[in-house]
């Protein structure tokens, strides 16, 4: 937003205040202050001279050689190339030793060996725009008003002297996108007194009922909606000081008609449009949402494609505005519009926002409905721009404003407690000065009953700690008391679920892995390359309402795409081995209007040197940690992810906990990744749950072990799992290690079966076992195998 120095004298005085000493106040009550641009800085001893003859150069046929009156004693004598310049002209002239735009420096020498005291200037030599000037000038040197004064600074004449402060307006405070709102936060500021000048117009007869009506359909969309009818409009250029102030805005001057609603913008920060009442079908003006791929050509020309969750300003017969974005092409202000409609309305910040971003359309309008703007402020604004017409003299005002009402929500009541304001703060500000600061932010301030009621064009203001900052800002960041810190807090501690996740991060990390973070949303294109089935629960994602491109428009429902991603990044980058694991969520969609499930997951990854047992070491090493017991890896050979045959599911306490193995063949290509993978995916939720979070300290027992040698031959096909379950079942509390020896196949045993080697270790913790108890112990586990396993003694 920027701040011509001079547009903001209107409403409070700023005599004797510097740009940088302006700027440097305003940062310290709160606002951002981009930088100060001082128009003109470039141009220096330029002024307005007079022609005052011309003569043909002797050695050239396009060089004159001009007489020119600049109000310094004698007239100079400048050599000119301009095919337009003549004598009786009033023209800008760089004088001997005057800079231009873009660093150029005049200098007095000779053309041809005529001398020449100074340059005639063209507008394109002083940067100047047409829209600046109000009208195109002619090819050559500029030709100035006739009343021009001789002598004086051209700076002056195109109001170049002025200093402009550009602020960034942050989105929560839509009231300082107007020259009123950074004026009233300046008089705060520097504790002068604040006015907005009274608006007075005459209406010139007739009744605006009988020329247009206004009708909401959609209340909720469309808060308020003010018009007033301009008659007898005369388009042409705006004055002068209105183009100035448009143009250090960075705001082009069109028009009068146009120029007065650009005008309004800025001093007010309420959008107006203009229809030119010959366009609106019927003189109905109709505020509804647009029929599904309904199409409207808006003022730049384009054809836009609307929803029925777009708000549009339609007549009788089509739509001839996108609400709080565009006018329609159909109803722009024409050179010979006589009769003209302004529109000054409140609609919902929201539906502007979406309805800008669906069409593809960022305007000042859009910008500042999309933020909130203030409902009360319609009527000021579009009583201003009938002011101005009259100040123009560019129409006459109708009798009569239609005000049409949406739903608008109620004031806001903060409680106002100063002692809680100066405990927050850390200050002892007394409650006058609370209340004066207030009141000057136009706050009402209730004593009786303690509330306040903040203006409705503060919607930021919602809560004490609101008022805080408000009364900390102006009071005086820099003259607060600087106080130690205070021990009255409770001390932090973490929850148990992020213990448990710490401990993991702990085991994972000695391992030699390493913790990534990805992103949460994804391409549906990964489950392709998963090759998850079509009607796979995998396959009901949640969508992105609006995503920054397909790439990342659903969230997902399995990590394994973005660890997959992730080794092919490594492998790719000639990476020799990755291990790598992500604590991170999924997605599970629920019933519509209710957000989704995000259950955690532990995402394993790795590649290079590595097999099945590592990352299933991995695992066993994480239960040990988290005391998870009883815990059983089961083949799975129906993932698609997965390669069949090389893969577990495992299991503790009927639970399922999680998945590991290789990566199918298939995946490992569709991921461009040359090498045997494997990951996991575990249940974070699954794991906590089956870790024993009360683990108690068990004192070594001082008796001997027994142990038993277990050579046992079965099927080739049963798992070792299986059987270790067996030998543990069977051996109970007294069986306190199992290790696996040797596992032979050959000559010596059936083709059909194997030989299992274990050596088993029984203690008791309150006796010491004898031989006959072993022997029975060594003879209860065979037994059991041959009966569950049908296994036999070697």
């Amino acid at each position: 937003m920027k701040l011509p120095m001079s547009w903001l004298s209107d409403y409070t005085d700023i005599s004797g205040i510097s740009p940088k000493e302006y700027a440097d106040k305003l940062t310290m009550t709160g606002s951002k202050v981009e930088g100060v641009e001082y128009l003109g800085k470039e141009i220096d001893k330029v002024v307005v001279g007079k022609v005052l003859s011309c003569e043909m150069h002797p050695d050239s046929d396009h060089l004159h050689v001009c007489m020119v009156d600049v109000g310094e004693g004698e007239p100079l004598q400048i050599v000119c190339g301009a095919p337009n310049v003549a004598a009786g002209q009033k023209v800008p002239v760089a004088l001997n030793g005057a800079q231009l735009p873009g660093g150029v420096k005049i200098k007095k020498g000779k053309l041809r060996g005529v001398l020449s005291n100074g340059m005639i200037c063209s507008h394109e030599e002083l940067g100047l725009e047409p829209s600046r000037l109000g009208y195109e000038p002619e090819y050559g040197i500029l030709v100035l008003d006739e009343n021009a004064e001789i002598g004086s600074d051209v700076k002056e004449l195109f109001g170049l002297n002025e200093n402009v402060v550009e602020f960034e307006i942050t989105s929560n405070r839509p009231d300082c996108f107007s020259i009123i709102g950074l004026a009233r936060e300046t008089a705060v500021s520097f504790g002068k007194p604040f006015t907005v000048p009274e608006i007075s117009f005459t209406e010139q007869g007739g009744d605006i009922n009988e020329l247009v009506s206004v009708e909401i359909l959609d209340k909720d969309k469309c808060k308020r909606y003010n018009s007033r009818v301009v008659k007898n409009v005369k388009i042409g250029p705006s004055p002068k000081w209105m183009r100035e102030r448009l143009e250090a805005c960075g705001v082009r001057a069109i028009n009068n008609i146009v120029d007065i609603t650009n005008y309004v913008l800025l001093e007010y920060g309420q959008p107006m449009h203009a229809f030119d009442i010959r366009d609106i079908a019927g003189g109905k003006i109709c505020i509804r949402r647009a029929e599904e791929n309904e199409v409207i050509k808006t003022l730049d020309g384009q054809d836009r494609t609307l929803t029925a969750d777009d708000l549009v300003i339609s007549d009788a017969e089509r739509a001839i505005a996108v609400a709080g974005v565009m006018g329609g092409f159909n109803s722009e202000i024409k050179p010979d519009t006589t009769t003209v409609v302004f529109e000054s309305a409140m609609f919902d910040a929201a539906s502007v926002r979406l309805t800008a971003q669906r069409v593809g359309l960022r305007t000042e309008a859009s910008s500042r409905y999309e933020k909130g703007l203030d409902y009360n402020n319609t009527v000021p604004a579009i009583e201003r721009a009938c002011q101005l017409v009259e100040m123009l003299g560019c129409g006459e005002i109708v009798s009569g404003m239609i005000d049409a009402m949406g739903n608008v929500e109620g004031e806001t009541v903060i409680a106002f407690r100063p002692e809680k304001i100066n405990s927050f703060l850390g200050t002892d500000i007394s409650a006058d000065d609370m209340i004066k600061i207030l009141e000057s932010l136009e706050v009402k301030v209730d004593t009786e009953t303690m509330t306040l009621v903040p203006p409705s064009f503060r919607p930021d203001l919602q809560a004490e700690a609101d008022i805080a900052e408000e009364i900390a800002r102006f009071y005086g960041y820099d003259v607060i008391p600087t106080s130690l810190l205070r021990g009255e807090t409770t001390i932090g501690s973490k929850t148990p679920e992020q213990l448990t996740a710490d401990k993991i991060n702990q085991v994972l990390t000695s391992q030699g892995m390493y913790e990534i973070y990805t992103y949460t949303f994804q391409s549906p294109a990964i489950l392709d390359k998963l090759g998850i089935p079509a009607g796979s629960p995998l396959r009901n994602y949640v969508r992105i309402g609006n995503p920054l491109g397909e790439d990342t428009s659903i969230m997902r429902t399995t990590m394994a795409g973005s660890m997959l991603e992730t080794l092919s990044r490594n492998y790719n980058y000639r990476n020799k081995s990755a291990k790598l694991f992500e604590l991170g969520k999924i997605y599970i969609p629920n019933a519509p209007g209710q957000l989704p499930d995000e259950p955690q997951k532990l995402m394993l990854g790795m590649y290079g040197g590595v097999d099945f047992y590592d990352i299933k070491g991995i695992c066993e090493e994480i239960f040990t940690r988290l005391h998870i017991a009883d815990v059983e890896f089961i083949p799975v050979n129906d993932d698609p992810v997965y390669h069949p045959g090389r893969t577990a599911r495992i299991v503790a306490g009927n639970k399922e906990i999680g998945i590991i193995g290789e990566v199918h063949p298939a995946v490992l290509r569709a991921f461009e990744i040359g090498t045997k993978a494997y990951i996991g995916e575990l249940d974070f939720d699954a794991l906590f749950t089956a870790a024993d979070h009360n683990v108690k300290f068990v004192p070594l027992t001082k008796f001997p072990a027994v142990t038993r040698d277990f050579s046992i031959v079965v099927d080739r096909k049963t798992p070792v799992a299986e059987i270790e379950k067996v030998m543990k079942k069977a051996g109970g509390k007294l069986l306190t290690s199992l290790e696996l020896s040797d596992v032979y196949t050959g000559e010596q045993i059936p083709a059909d079966k194997k030989s299992v080697m274990y050596k088993a270790e029984f203690k008791a913790p309150d006796r010491s076992l004898t031989g006959e108890e072993a022997d029975n112990l060594h003879a209860k586990i065979v037994k059991l195998l041959g009966k569950e396993l049908n296994a036999e003694l070697r």
